[in-house]
């Protein structure tokens, strides 16, 4: 082995070793941050007021509720649950809060931010706005004195991001820094240029910024700025001695923006989680036993290999695990249900990697290959490299886009997408490739390459080089099949519609008084018992219980009261409310905004990549997909809720990966050329990873089938979600994107590539260099 070649492995090893032992050390010393569903955490419920110029009805308190969302995402807590309860009521939900009183005081403040010119000094106590604008406030630099202030000149409105920094250059502590929009920004550099026109010393050349009446912090103009010019860029930055703690609270509130109404809390709970320890506990079997069948699965095939890949689809989950809990991510039983998910899915690059050493193992030959497997190995991790970025970096510029453009759990989600795809291709590139350096290197290995798993190409690979079906001659009748199935979906969501779910709809919540204690599997049971089996149930204290239901009417409740009845004794209402939706509109909005960036960024990477035709069919083959589990679940009548929407952008990476593993290999194919016609280079490529796609499915389909099966009522619809959408995955790429491909290609042809000096003297003599006829 060159020099070379060992400084490689050497720093994949360093890097392999020290991504490990900081996972770790995470894993080990930083507890996860739970959702409701698994943990509970604090209800709040707020109620909005009425100010002289507004009145707080049920669009005010709307306009309040996206604001308080903001606000919670930027106090770090993710997964909240917010909606809104009859007019005036929002009920906030955090999980696993440790200081609920400090959340009430923080998310409830009015908030409102402006920015004033001090006209200078001024005597006796802080006052009210007069009604120009005007006010006389405390001076927060030295107390007993007062400001004068002008009418504000901005307000939090010109704010475009608000950032806690700890200033460490000048020690002033923890800061909040404004930027501000465009217009806004030039407000901000004029107010601070006539501020700078005043003398040094005088009150006017101060600038005040004010929150809820109070100064928070009034900077004065430094010797450098100039008069008439102020400060550009437009940023500033509030000072006034915080902590940590609170200069993250108030960047937290200014980027949130200011509340439309003021808002008061009514009432502050612990609640408990919505599913019970029987449901978390049977999903925690049902990931143990789905993962290890996929590592069984991938051991039989693959032998040596297949146990080294296994051993990394662990350090896999580790990775991962340690990656989401760092960042303070909170895991849901869904996210976590994804999380498995992802680790069966992971099994994707080793298997790619694995059948391309086994065929260049077979290209070898067997006494040349034999002498020495790590060949074949080495040449497979370098050719399937370009398959494995392509595929993670359509899903990383997905995630991308989720994260910056959607809000809730749709942003969560685009943050655990990108941490399972880095972590997978740093797995299946770097620390399976590196067992495999070293266990290859054993004499012993090397003299048994059988049992490596690479010294066949396996049974179907074999049959499908007999004899290579022509798929591709019927493409047009494989077209016209896929444009019937995806009628029938359509059809489906035509005629009966899609049953959205209580976080989509809003519904009816009722908190019940039980005789004696009751724990949350029960009620759930009996509640479930009754009929409503996508009721969501909490328990609120030793004997309260809370039921939420689709708006529903007073004989349905009757019921649901009856059946708490029959285990946590009589039963009586404390409260009966109409709740709005918790994934409002504006998330809605911005989900579907994000996930169209989402397929145009695709689109345009795999355009730059492949081609316009290749990208076209890849995205026709993705969007296929979604519409037919959309259609699936629109047939079988079951909710389309949060939980199916992690399911469909799970659904949207997959398919998107299988169809640009295969597209590929055919670009691959072609560059080879040699005259073969396009539909048959393409049946080639399908036959050639028709056995990656079907052992990467099986990995898939082990833990969805567990989770389907064991999982309980909470994850089921999330298995048969994504269960539909691998199969269907699998298909699409083989009936969808490659005959549209093929279609497209044969009707936009690309350029012809220019002939080398090289290439055109062979053509002059009629022969290459091997005397084969040109």
């Amino acid at each position: 082995m060159s020099s070379l070649s060992s400084r490689a492995v050497l720093w994949r090893a360093l890097l392999a070793l020290a991504v490990v032992a900081l996972s770790v050390w995470i894993t080990l010393t930083t507890p996860p941050r739970l959702g409701l569903d698994l943990r509970g955490g604090t209800r709040i419920v707020l109620e909005t007021r009425d100010t002289p110029s507004v009145r707080a009805d049920a669009a005010a308190t709307d306009r309040a509720l996206e604001v308080l969302r903001k606000r919670v995402d930027g106090l770090g807590v993710a997964e909240p649950s917010l909606a809104r309860s009859g007019e005036r009521r929002i009920v906030v939900e955090l999980p696993g809060l440790r200081d609920p009183r400090q959340a009430a005081e923080v998310i409830g403040r009015t908030a409102q931010l402006t920015l004033h010119a001090v006209t200078g000094a001024a005597e006796g106590p802080a006052g009210p706005a007069a009604a120009d604008g005007k006010r006389v406030l405390a001076d927060p630099d030295a107390p007993g004195r007062f400001l004068a202030l002008a009418a504000p000149a901005l307000t939090g409105e010109g704010v475009e991001e608000a950032e806690a920094t700890l200033d460490t250059t000048t020690g002033r502590g923890w800061t909040v820094d404004l930027s501000f929009r465009d217009r806004a920004a030039d407000t901000w550099a004029r107010l601070t240029g006539d501020a700078a026109c005043a003398a040094p010393g005088d009150p006017a050349r101060r600038v005040a910024i004010v929150l809820d009446d109070r100064i928070v912090s009034a900077p004065a103009m430094q010797s450098g700025v100039p008069c008439g010019a102020g400060i550009g860029g437009g940023s500033a930055q509030i000072t006034g001695g915080f902590s940590g703690q609170e200069a993250r609270d108030l960047a937290a509130l200014v980027q949130g923006g200011a509340l439309p109404v003021p808002v008061t809390t009514v009432e502050q709970s612990t609640v408990g989680p919505t599913l019970g320890a029987d449901a978390i506990r049977a999903s925690a079997l049902a990931a143990v036993i789905g993962l290890a069948c996929t590592g069984v699965f991938v051991i039989v095939v693959y032998r040596l290999l297949g146990l080294l890949a296994t051993l990394s689809l662990l350090l896999y989950g580790l990775i991962s695990y340690a990656a989401v809990v760092a960042l303070g991510a909170t895991l849901t039983l869904p996210g976590l249900a994804g999380f498995v998910l992802a680790v069966g899915i992971a099994v994707d690059a080793n298997v790619l990697v694995f059948e391309r050493a086994r065929e260049e193992y077979a290209a070898l030959g067997r006494p040349a290959a034999a002498r020495d497997p790590r060949r074949p190995v080495a040449t497979a991790f370098g050719k399937v490299w370009s398959a494995v970025a392509d595929s993670n970096v359509t899903t990383l510029l997905a995630a991308g886009l989720l994260f910056v453009f959607a809000s809730g759990p749709v942003k969560g989600f685009g943050v655990t997408l990108a941490i399972g795809v880095v972590a997978s291709m740093l797995t299946a590139m770097v620390i399976t490739r590196l067992f495999a350096e070293w266990t290859l290197r054993l004499p012993a290995v090397r003299r048994r390459p059988a049992i490596i798993g690479i010294a066949g190409l396996g049974r179907l690979r074999t049959r499908l080089n007999r004899r290579v079906p022509r798929l591709m001659a019927r493409r047009r009748r494989w077209l016209i099949g896929c444009a019937a199935l995806l009628m029938v979906a359509l059809s489906g969501i035509g005629v009966r519609g899609l049953e959205l779910g209580v976080e989509f709809t809003g519904g009816r919540v009722v908190q019940y008084a039980a005789e004696r204690p009751v724990d949350a599997d029960t009620a759930r049971a009996a509640v479930v018992g009754a009929g409503f089996s996508d009721a969501v149930v909490q328990t609120t204290g030793d004997e309260s219980v809370s039921v939420r239901t689709r708006e529903t009417g007073d004989d349905e409740q009757r019921e649901i009261r009856e059946a708490l009845s029959g285990v946590a004794g009589p039963v009586a209402v404390e409260r009966d409310d109409l709740i709005g939706p918790s994934l409002g509109g504006e998330l809605r909005t911005h989900a579907l905004i994000a996930l169209g960036l989402a397929v145009a960024a695709q689109l345009l990477y795999l355009t730059v990549r492949f081609r316009w035709t290749y990208a076209a069919a890849t995205v026709a083959a993705m969007t296929q997909d979604v519409l037919l589990v959309v259609g699936l679940f629109a047939w079988l009548g079951k909710p389309v809720d949060s939980v199916f929407l992690a399911a469909l952008l799970t659904v949207v990476g997959y398919s998107v990966n299988d169809s640009v593993v295969v597209l590929d290999r055919l670009r691959e194919l072609r560059r080879r050329g040699g005259g073969i016609p396009l539909p048959d280079l393409a049946d080639r490529a399908v036959a050639q990873t028709l056995p990656r796609t079907v052992n990467t499915g099986m990995g898939a389909l082990f833990v969805l089938v567990a989770l389907a099966v064991l999982g309980g009522d909470s994850l089921t619809d999330f298995s048969i979600a994504v269960l539909a959408g691998v199969v269907f995955g699998m298909a699409s790429t083989v009936f969808t994107a490659m005959p549209l491909a093929v279609t497209l290609e044969s009707r936009h042809p690309a350029p012809a590539p220019q002939a080398t000096a090289a290439q055109r003297q062979r053509a002059g003599s009629g022969r290459d260099r091997s005397g084969a006829v040109v």
